[in-house]
């Protein structure tokens, strides 16, 4: 994550994130068009590449170079299935199945500006207890999100969605956290998904975060897999994981980016 105090942006600025984080959402939409057992993930990850170029925008994720370590992330999409909880890779012999749920991370970079969005999505006939956890992992977020307006904190989004998700007995991922987003794909504030109400940084218009609850069925606890990137729940029980990018709103939150494409297919 970029170092540095949190930058406000202006409204031209929320507007070219909003741009960008549109094209993540419309992105998403085309990808679930192709989403069925047997797919194979570096064939979703192909058709977001050429859907995110075709529009205008580059991805964000490709060839990405965090700062903690590991080699460049090499695809368009990270693509997290069952016990995956976040930046899973696609590859060749990596096809889904039936029953499986698949959180799928998408960035794009357009006009100088970053949007990122996620959203988790149900292959062929899933459990009643997959269905529960996806469904709860995303009223989570939006239970964050309703906070996310100026004069709170960041604690009040991060307790909103802790509350909901362990009120139904699932645990918070604690390593892995949203972020400020802008020029930088990543930037301050770090926006965690568990926190006490009133605490944190306080909350301006201006403000630009990605909103990220990771939620696991079993137990909170994740370990990194040997490509240096899929995190993993230990327990192997399945996760979900649904991200918007917002801006600070003075009376409500702003959402820049769009689940409209998906949920509408």
């Amino acid at each position: 994550m970029s170092e540095g105090r949190v930058t406000l942006k202006t409204r031209e600025e929320i507007e070219l994130i909003r741009e960008s984080s549109l094209l993540v959402g419309k992105t998403l939409g085309e990808v679930n068009k192709h989403i069925k057992p047997g797919v194979n993930t570096l064939k979703l990850d192909q058709i977001a590449e050429e859907f995110i170029r075709d529009n205008g925008g580059i991805p964000a994720f490709k060839d990405y170079n965090p700062s903690f370590g590991s080699s460049p992330f090499p695809y368009s999409l990270c693509i997290s299935a069952n016990e995956e909880v976040v930046h899973g890779m696609p590859g060749k012999n990596r096809y889904l199945k039936e029953g499986d749920i698949v959180s799928i991370d998408c960035g794009v970079y357009m006009n100088n500006y970053y949007g990122d969005s996620a959203y988790t999505f149900a292959v062929g006939e899933i459990s009643p207890q997959k269905r529960r956890l996806m469904d709860v992992t995303k009223q989570s977020l939006y239970k964050g999100l309703e906070k996310a307006v100026a004069g709170n904190r960041l604690g009040d989004i991060s307790n909103a969605i802790q509350r909901h998700a362990e009120a139904f007995g699932y645990s918070i991922v604690r390593e892995m956290v949203g972020h400020g987003l802008g020029r930088n794909l990543h930037e301050p504030p770090e926006v965690p998904n568990y926190g006490r109400k009133r605490s944190g940084l306080l909350l301006e218009e201006g403000m630009v975060l990605a909103v990220e609850p990771m939620i696991n069925l079993g137990r909170r606890f994740i370990k990194i897999a040997d490509d240096g990137w899929t995190v993993l729940a230990t327990d192997r029980k399945p996760s979900a994981h649904y991200e918007h990018a917002i801006a600070i709103g003075k009376n409500k939150v702003d959402i820049l980016s769009t689940f409209e494409y998906i949920e509408n297919y």
